[in-house]
């Protein structure tokens, strides 16, 4: 289903989506916002299509954005998407529900077939889901006292009664992190392996604490956990908790075009270059949907990349064009256009 946020939809554009434009950037999030404004200031036409679903919307504040440290992420959205339209790009409120098509020539569907939008290029940059742990209590506290990344979120729980709830072998490396931003951190090993006899000396060394029975709900009062109840109904109160999501990335509209997502032990994901060039030719990716753990900074910077990518790719293809244009059989007629283009008037020297 297709839900924008309320105060997200003011902002979109109302124009019809029936033109070709050069590039297609799919997502409006921080990574498909910095594509389309690198490619507007290269005056490329740009549309970005967005959902209004940004996945950081349940959390306070966005970190390590240098300048915008903690800024609400609807904030810098808005932000981002009026620097966007200042330099003309569009911004359409809508979900793209299909891709077809070739580089010069891509066809994305709208809406189920509302509209449809040609583009040169396309720049996904469309996400992930967080696949969470089914676990009562969890998705009602996500993105506020229920985390997974220490950078993202750390800080903020600095000192307190921390739990970290095992779901694979990550487990022990969110241990370490947290374990630096609190003395109280509490390992409830749920689905993660037994530790090896090295990790259990790691774990002792590190004073922190192990709950081997299952977890069976996090008690929780409105966003903010209480406590961590396992099987046998002993509860451990909490703080925070520290879960590992499986990343999964929206990679339909790319498989579509002929491409193959990543299957990866964290989740799963489109893989481009450097520059965010993929396998399929004129399709670029950006942001989470090929970096899972980029962080919100590392997201736009990956759109800009992306976006100067795909500029490069057009400037060779319209230069490349441009020299066969030029490349036409000669002729008596066309040297005598020439040659009136060069001397108009003048004649014999004169």
């Amino acid at each position: 289903m297709n839900h924008t946020h309320p105060s997200l939809a003011s902002a979109y554009s109302t124009e019809s989506a029936d033109d070709a434009v050069d590039v297609v950037v799919v997502g409006g999030g921080a990574a498909g916002l910095a594509a389309a404004i690198a490619l507007a200031r290269s005056r490329r036409s740009v549309v970005v299509v967005d959902a209004g679903q940004p996945r950081n919307a349940p959390a306070d504040g966005a970190h390590n954005v240098l300048g915008h440290e903690g800024i609400p992420p609807l904030e810098l959205l808005a932000r981002g998407r009026a620097e966007a339209e200042a330099y003309g790009v569009r911004i359409l409120n809508g979900l793209v529900t299909g891709a077809s098509g070739a580089v010069d020539d891509f066809t994305l569907e709208l809406d189920g077939g509302a509209s449809h939008l040609k583009a040169r290029r396309v720049v996904l940059a469309t996400g992930l889901v967080d696949d969470l742990p089914d676990i009562p209590g969890v998705r009602e506290a996500w993105g506020r006292s229920v985390l997974h990344c220490p950078f993202c979120h750390g800080w903020e729980v600095r000192d307190q009664r921390i739990a970290v709830i095992g779901r694979n072998q990550n487990a022990m490396h969110q241990v370490l992190l947290f374990s630096q931003l609190s003395d109280d951190v509490t390992l409830f090993l749920h689905d993660a392996p037994e530790p090896s006899d090295e990790q259990w000396e790691q774990l002792a060394a590190l004073g922190v604490s192990v709950v081997t029975p299952r977890v069976r709900r996090l008690v929780v009062d409105g966003s903010q956990v209480r406590a961590v109840e396992v099987d046998g109904g002993r509860s451990f109160e909490v703080d925070a908790v520290v879960v590992a999501p499986r990343f999964v990335a929206r990679t339909e509209l790319y498989e579509a075009l002929g491409g193959e997502r990543t299957l990866t032990p964290f989740g799963e994901q489109i893989d481009g270059d450097a520059r965010g060039a993929t396998a399929v030719p004129g399709v670029f990716v950006a942001g989470n949907t090929g970096q899972p753990m980029a962080m919100v900074a590392a997201a736009a910077a990956s759109g800009v990349m992306a976006g100067a990518a795909a500029h490069g790719d057009l400037a060779a293809a319209d230069l490349a064009r441009a020299v066969e244009k030029r490349a036409q059989p000669f002729s008596a007629a066309m040297e005598a256009k020439a040659t009136e283009a060069v001397l108009g008037d003048r004649r014999h020297g004169i």
